[in-house]
């Protein structure tokens, strides 16, 4: 005859809890740790994109300025396509002008560019030439 074997193969109860919850106090910071690399990396690209925007705007103001110094340049919430949008103000002075563009993603869709969704702001001098 055989003697029986008391002690069966195999994992308790208990070794499964203590498992599991080992992986889960493991795996939690790692997809936390994720899903803060990801909404860092959209807002890095967000800012590089409105810098890129914002940069090309100061570009385009300063060409017009070169052909007509007295005009006006302000604007107010000019899609940049996408979602970006930008406003642009300028000090109109008679001999230097401050000029400022900010940049911004559009996160409410709202078609304006609020304090908050401001990504990028630069400003420039021109001066009158002649």
């Amino acid at each position: 005859m055989r003697k029986k074997n008391k002690r069966q193969a195999g994992l308790s109860i208990v070794e499964v809890v203590v498992a599991a919850s080992l992986l889960v106090v493991a795996v939690v910071p790692i997809l936390k740790a994720l899903t803060v690399a990801q909404v860092t990396g959209r807002l890095m690209g967000r800012k590089t994109q409105s810098l890129v925007l914002a940069q090309a705007k100061i570009s385009d103001v300063q060409a017009r300025v070169l052909y007509d110094f007295s005009s006006n340049n302000d604007e107010t919430a000019t899609s940049l396509g996408g979602s970006y949008l930008c406003n642009v103000s300028d000090n109109e002075d008679a001999t230097l002008k401050t000029v400022s563009v900010s940049v911004g993603f559009d996160l409410n869709a709202n078609g304006s560019l609020t304090a908050d969704e401001v990504l990028v702001t630069l400003t420039t001098l021109i001066a009158k030439r002649g």
